[in-house]
C-alpha cells in the first residue's frame, strides 16, 4: 500500500493531507500544495482535477518544493497511486488513432520509436501487462503520460493533443 503526503507550503510546512489511494480531487481537503513526501509506493500526480493535464511521476522520497523543480505552476489537483507490479509486460503502439497505421508490441522500455521501429508517431495503444509511462520525446524526457492496462484509442481525445510520444519506459520500481 502507498502513501503520500501533501503539505501546503514548501519544506514540508503548513496543513497537509494524506493520501493512500486514488484521490480525483484535492481541492477539498487543501487550497494549494507545494511540497510532498512519498513514504512508501509510487504515485502519479497531476495538475488538473480528475486524472487530467500534466503528469509527473513520483517515487518514495521528500519533495521540498517540487512545484519549481518540475515546473508546475498550478499545483497538484489530482492523484493516483500506481499499484505494484511483478509480472510481464506488454504493449502495441500505434502510428495512429483507433489502433490504425503501424503496429509494434513491446515488452520492454523502448528510448526511441524513431530509431527502433522508424516510427515517426505514437497515437494509440493498447496495454495488456504492466505499468507504462510514456514520454514525447526520445530518450524519457518531456512530458509523461502514466498507462495502465487497457485500450487507449486516442491520446488526442485524453487530452493531450499536439504530443507526440516517442519513448516508453515500464514501471519497475516497488510500487
Amino acid at each position: 500500500m502507498g502513501k503520500i503526503i501533501f503539505y501546503e507550503d514548501r519544506n514540508f510546512q503548513g496543513r497537509s493531507y494524506e493520501c493512500m489511494s486514488d484521490c480525483p480531487d484535492m481541492s477539498s481537503y487543501l487550497s494549494r500544495c507545494h511540497s510532498c513526501r512519498v513514504e512508501s509506493g509510487c504515485f502519479m500526480v497531476y495538475d488538473r482535477p480528475n486524472f487530467m493535464g500534466n503528469q509527473y511521476f513520483m517515487r518514495r522520497g521528500e519533495y521540498a518544493d517540487y512545484m519549481s523543480m518540475m515546473g508546475m505552476s498550478g499545483g497538484i489537483r489530482s492523484c493516483r497511486m500506481i499499484p505494484m507490479y511483478r509480472g510481464q509486460f506488454r504493449m502495441r503502439i500505434y502510428e495512429r488513432e483507433n489502433f490504425g497505421g503501424q503496429m509494434y508490441e513491446l515488452m520492454d522500455d523502448c528510448d526511441s520509436i524513431m530509431d527502433r521501429y522508424r516510427m515517426s508517431d505514437c497515437q494509440s495503444c493498447h496495454v495488456m501487462d504492466g505499468h507504462w509511462l510514456m514520454y514525447e520525446q526520445a530518450h524519457y524526457r518531456g512530458r509523461m503520460m502514466y498507462l495502465r492496462p487497457g485500450e487507449y484509442r486516442s491520446f488526442r481525445e485524453m487530452g493531450m493533443s499536439g504530443m507526440r510520444f516517442m519513448s516508453m519506459r515500464r514501471i519497475m520500481d516497488m510500487c
